[in-house]
Parts: C-alpha cells; structure tokens; sequence
C-alpha cells in the first residue's frame, strides 16, 4: 500500500518527535531521519515535502550538522525551522549570523506576507522563539514574510516556492497557530490530501506480520500493559492461533491484574495465553535486597528464566512479538546514514530473542504512544486498557522502597487499588498520565482508637505529562485527596500517615525508584 510520506530531518532538536507527531496529527505520515540520510533514498520513498528541524548547533559553527544540498534540488517543498531555516537559507545564498539579541520563550510577531505558508493568521500573533544565531541578510532570492522586534527575518520564502522557513517554533503549544502553519505547508504547499488513517496501519501490518512469520508460531510476552496488549491482539487479527501468549506473574502486580489479563486475552480474545507463575523464586531472589538497579537486575534476569522455561515448551515458536515503538527506534541512533532499528531491551524480555534464537516481529515499531492507543480503540480493546496509565516492568518491587517481601506487597496493593478507584470515580483519570502509591521504608506516630501507633507512610504520586521526559504533578481537588487518604488510612491495616508528592521531573523523577 502506497502512502505520503514526509521526511523530518532531525538536527538534534528536543522538538523533533514532536514535529513527526503534529505532521501525523494531519493524517500524513511523517518519518524522521538523520541529517546524513541519502537524497536517493528520500526520492526512492517519494517523499511529498522535507522538514528541515531545530538543532541545538550553531551553523556556523566547526563540525555543525547539515544536510545534502541537493535536497532542494529534488522538487519538493522543504520547510525549516529555527536551525532548519538557518541552515537551508545557508546553503541557498543567505547570512546568518549571531542575533544581537537573543530570544527564547513567548515573542510577538508581525506578518508581512500572509498568501502561502503563513494564511489564515491575523497580522500580529504569539510565537515560540529558542535561537542564539538568525538569518541576517537575504538575497534576493527570498522574499521575507515575519519579523519580530529583534528578528527583522523571522519567516522566509524562496523565490522558488520551494524552500520555506520559520524561526519559530509552529510545532510546540506555546505557538498558538502553529498547527496551522503546519497544516498550510502540508495541504496547500505540498499537495498532501491527508488520508493517512490507523485502518490503513492495521491492514498493511497484518500483510506484513503473515508474509514475515509463514506459518511458524510467534510468541509474544504480555505483560499487562497497553503496548504489549495492542501487539497481541494485532497479531491474533493477523495470525489467529499461531500466537501464544506469556503472562509471567513475578509476584509484583497489582491488585486483581492476573486475573484481569486472564480473563481479556484468553476469555474474550481466545488467545492461546500461558500463565507462569514464577512469584516465590522472584520474592525468594529479592529477599534481603534493597538497592534499587540490584532489584531490577534480579528481576530482570528471574524473568529471562521463567519465559524459557514456558517458550521451551511450545513448538514451532520461531519468532519473538515486542511492542517496540518509534521513539524506541529514533532514541537508537543512527548508523549509516539511516535509523538503526535495534532491540528494545526492555527488561522483561533482555536477551530473550538471542538465548531462544527467536527472529523478531514489531508490529507497532513505526507509531508513537498515543497512535498505539489508537489501534487498541480500533482492534476494538476495553477503554480501560487502551488508557491504561504505564506501570514499570519491576512492579511494585520499585514502589517498596527498600527491601521487597509479601507483607509489605499486600499493603501498597491495597493502597494502590484505592487510589486508582478514587481518582476513577472523581473523573480524573484520563486527565492524569500517571498515579501511583509508594511505600515509605519509615514508620510515623500516629493516634488510632485512642491508642498511639508506630506504622507505615504511604505517598501519592500523580503527574501530568504529553512525553514523560518532562512531568508536572497534578493539580488534583483537595477533596479528592482527602478522601484518598482517609480510605488508605482507615482500610489498609499498617498505614497511619498518607503524604502527596508534588515535585516536578525534573528535577525528581516520576518513579521513586
């Protein structure tokens, strides 16, 4: 199935996986590349446009990143921003230079020519600016279209319609307009018709995943979460009963999960699921340990021996399912001019593919997070599941903090169901990104039926995030965590004391452990 593409060439820009999600965003496909990617390779693909992104370099710079100037020979519109218009208006003939002023955060920004990439907007609109260097003088081959008070060219078009650039950043929040800058370069410049839909992904995976696998069966790790639920029932759509699911339970899950998981994929998928319990020799490792790597190699290296232990039973099995996905696969790096698709080596599968000489299938390695939840909605998973917040591949064995055992387990569950139940019924779930409780290694004074007691504390975390990279904790109703409090401490037996975490990430990170 052929599709419009375009390709995002990616300076370094803390920006860029946000520019590849907007352009989806407008139903076109979007795929990122280096700077040294091949311009055959791009006119093989048929690219429909170029956008050239930010970079924290200075163009001017020795060894500063760029790009194969034939890229503007290939016929196609090209749009720069920040250091993407530095750069292209570089190499087509312009300055640039140190900006006597630099200007990071909010700037206001006066349009002088509204007909092609900046339509639509009002003649002063709200910008987000991030540079130290501008382009200075233009030849006459360009034609300015904004100017800021200290960026005299804060937007440029070539004279041969083929080139543009912003200064700005259209492609973050604080640029009010920017999806429609976008959208105008998309749809009006580049020809895009916008008709890239999830349906589309699906069908075209599956014919990919049967022409991959033949008739072999692939085994897909579950493990609860909504990225290896989504492959699996991908899969099972292309597949059927040549997939066989594992579900390790290590001990460490949450209230109830096993038997949720059990009762979605083997009672309403069908799907042939395979539960190990490995729960003593896991809690038997962790025994005494409290360091926190030390836990998550325990863990981790436990895991590889309990899904050999289950793989090894099934025949046939050729192939290894993992829910790698493009920010996996972009935060790999490069080699050779293109984008390694290396392993995720997420610690509940390792060396996995290497130990059992499994070939692997990624069926979601080309979508970004919320797109997966897309493809769950469309496959037709429980909303519960396909917004699911993340929960660690250790479980709970990094909300314990200190050393892990069945007592302390049983408590931050409870705890934990209580929390999640209550931010449920207060509709504040889908607003929060992530929630969890921790068990403190302290114990307080506390006053219960008159009597002092020496017990637990248990914090509240929840955050609000779009990349999980940066969080801010969530602003909930005191009511809210009142409530949540008073439950904790009056129905999980061993908790006096309920705290709320409100650091930001960074510099605190959202799991404690």
């Amino acid at each position: 199935m052929s599709r419009e593409v375009v390709a995002i060439i990616d300076f370094g820009s803390q920006y860029g996986q946000l520019i590849a999600r907007r352009v989806r965003e407008h139903k076109v496909y979007s795929q990122l590349y280096p700077p040294t990617v091949k311009v055959e390779k791009l006119a093989q693909i048929g690219v429909k446009g170029i956008i050239l992104s930010g970079g924290p370099a200075s163009v001017n710079a020795p060894g500063a990143p760029t790009c194969d100037p034939r890229l503007f020979e290939l016929g196609v519109p090209v749009l720069g921003i920040c250091y993407g218009m530095q750069i292209g208006c570089k190499i087509l003939g312009a300055d640039v230079a140190p900006a006597q002023s630099r200007e990071y955060g909010r700037t206001d920004i006066a349009i002088t020519d509204g007909s092609d990439l900046l339509a639509g907007l009002s003649e002063h609109s709200t910008v987000w600016m991030s540079h130290g260097d501008q382009v200075n003088r233009l030849t006459g081959d360009f034609v300015s279209l904004a100017a800021t008070k200290t960026c005299p060219i804060a937007a440029v078009r070539h004279t041969s319609g083929k080139f543009f650039g912003v200064q700005f950043h259209p492609e973050v929040t604080h640029t009010p307009r920017g999806t429609e800058i976008l959208k105008n370069f998309l749809y009006d410049i580049c020809g895009c018709s916008g008709d890239w839909q999830m349906s589309d992904f699906v069908e075209e995976t599956i014919a990919n995943v049967r022409k991959q696998v033949g008739d072999a069966t692939v085994i897909c790790g579950l493990s609860g979460g909504v990225d290896s639920a989504v492959t699996a029932a991908l899969l099972h759509k292309a597949i059927g009963d040549q997939l066989v699911c594992i579900f390790v339970d290590h001990g460490l899950l949450r209230k109830n999960e096993r038997q949720g998981v059990e009762s979605m994929f083997h009672g309403h998928f069908h799907i042939d699921l395979r539960v190990v319990d490995w729960s003593k020799q896991f809690l038997d490792k962790l025994a005494g340990v409290t360091e926190p790597q030390q836990k998550r190699k325990i863990i981790g290296a436990e895991f590889i021996e309990a899904f050999k232990s289950e793989a090894k039973k099934i025949p046939k099995a050729e192939f290894l399912a993992q829910g790698t996905l493009y920010p996996d696969v972009i935060e790999s790096g490069s080699k050779d001019g293109n984008l390694a698709a290396t392993i995720k080596l997420h610690h509940n599968v390792g060396g996995l593919p290497e130990q059992l000489g499994f070939e692997l299938v990624e069926p979601l390695r080309e979508l970004f997070k919320d797109e997966v939840r897309l493809v769950g909605e469309y496959l037709g998973l429980p909303e519960d599941m396909v917004w699911r917040h993340p929960f660690p591949g250790p479980g709970l064995a990094v909300r314990v903090l200190g050393e892990v055992n069945e007592s302390k387990l049983a408590v931050l569950r409870e705890a934990d169901d209580i929390l999640i139940e209550e931010i449920r019924v207060a509709g504040l779930y889908r607003h929060i990104n992530q929630a969890l409780a921790v068990l403190l290694p302290v114990g307080t004074v506390g006053v219960m039926g008159d009597e002092r007691s020496y017990e637990s504390v248990i914090a509240i975390r929840c955050v609000e995030t779009t990349d999980f990279m940066t969080a801010d904790f969530s602003d909930i109703p005191h009511e809210v965590l009142g409530r949540i409090a008073s439950r904790i401490i009056n129905e999980v037996r061993g908790v006096n004391r309920v705290v709320y975490d409100i650091s930001s990430k960074p510099p605190a990170t959202i799991e404690w452990e």
